[in-house]
């Protein structure tokens, strides 16, 4: 249900998904899963990839295509994925590298809260010269349980310092906007209308359909119909 024109949050921080949201993942998880996944004797369909691999943790993933394997094999055949992954090149999703950064420079708290892990992390956000914009960093590791439930956001938001209904997420799926809305945080999808059927505010293709204007020690953030603001107050190394 979208809400109504002329909406408007007041937040402090922005916690960022990483994958779909701040790098064009998608075809690389895709590959990576079929690649491997032919290797062990299986072939995956377009359905299959599309309801095994997206908006999963690896290990559900792993579960979903291979049920019939020991828990070893299966943790060594996502060590494969992890792997195709941790040395892929990637792509920013267009205008997510200069808000990050220019989010991170007016002295906003940014956070990343992602069920990537470090070794994908500093590779996909250090070839994109972001590694530095994250002042804090939740991955797989760091919760017990991932998106949808709403550890993630509710460790990132901890570590900022913000309470959660003070933060602005960007999550591009399903289980993230849940996980994100699940902590009480306000979310912003980056992707279709499927993202707000479960629970944000407004989503947009991309940050570059994202009005963002500066200014009396804010930043503001609008959709293009002008249905949602975001305020983001600076902090003190901010103009």
């Amino acid at each position: 249900m979208q809400p109504q024109a002329g909406t408007r949050y007041e937040v402090e921080a922005v916690v960022f998904d990483m994958d779909g949201v701040l790098i064009d993942s998608r075809p690389v998880i895709e590959e990576a899963w079929r690649s491997v996944a032919r290797r062990h004797g299986r072939v995956l369909a377009d359905p299959e990839v599309e309801e095994y691999v997206h908006g999963r943790t690896g290990d559900q993933t792993v579960r979903l295509i291979f049920p019939d394997h020991s828990d070893a094999d299966r943790k060594a055949i996502w060590a494969e994925v992890d792997t195709v992954e941790e040395e892929a090149p990637y792509q920013a999703v267009p205008g997510a590298d200069g808000l990050a950064t220019r989010l991170w420079h007016a002295g906003v708290p940014v956070g990343l809260a992602t069920s990537s892990w470090t070794r994908k992390i500093d590779n996909a956000l250090g070839g994109l010269g972001l590694l530095d914009v994250f002042r804090v960093r939740v991955t797989r590791d760091d919760v017990e349980h991932g998106k949808p439930h709403p550890d993630p956001y509710l460790a990132a938001c901890r570590e900022l310092g913000i309470r959660p209904q003070r933060t602005l997420v960007f999550e591009d799926s399903v289980s993230g906007v849940r996980s994100a809305v699940a902590a009480g945080a306000v979310c912003v999808g980056i992707g279709g209308a499927a993202l707000v059927d479960a629970g944000a505010v407004v989503s947009v293709p991309d940050f570059t359909a994202l009005v963002v204007a500066g200014g009396g020690g804010s930043i503001t953030l609008a959709d293009p119909d002008g249905l949602v603001t975001v305020e983001l107050a600076l902090g003190p190394d901010g103009g």
